[in-house]
């Protein structure tokens, strides 16, 4: 039987970071999990669709919202291999998100480099989960992109 874990669903979203890997994408993935389901998926997606907004966060959370007929989603959690950008946040806090669990910190383009918590106040936040595997994928794509 498969142990529902933090580390089980953030390699699921470490399969769709693969996804926009594969696809010359920033390599962010991310899944919406309510009741121990996955709910939506997402990649990064702004190369394919021309659009800044295609954020794996983002998709994700329309994904959810359409499976569950519900703009909140409160009873959910979003696993996500790269801290939210602001934009992210944003959203995840209009959502109503329960629970934010990501995987490698953002210094540079993360919400928490902003004073104050950009989520929801109900938002529970767990940071670090297998993130020298989100960190490593990141270093891979980029040192490719160098090398064009």
């Amino acid at each position: 039987m498969i142990q529902l874990t933090d580390e089980h669903f953030m390699r699921i979203a470490l399969r769709e970071a693969e996804k926009a890997f594969d696809a010359g994408e920033v390599p962010v993935g991310a899944v919406v999990v309510a009741n121990e389901h996955i709910i939506a998926k997402g990649h990064n997606q702004t190369e394919l669709l021309r659009d800044v907004t295609a954020h794996a966060e983002m998709l994700a959370i329309t994904g959810a919202a359409n499976n569950l007929g519900a703009k909140y989603l409160g009873s959910c959690t979003l696993y996500v291999t790269l801290e939210p950008c602001v934009m992210c946040a944003g959203a995840l806090s209009w959502s109503q998100m329960g629970a934010v669990v990501y995987g490698a910190s953002d210094p540079k383009s993360g919400y928490a480099r902003f004073e104050g918590n950009l989520l929801h106040k109900r938002t529970k936040i767990k940071k670090g989960i297998l993130a020298e595997e989100s960190v490593a994928l990141m270093q891979s794509f980029f040192r490719s992109r160098r090398k064009k």
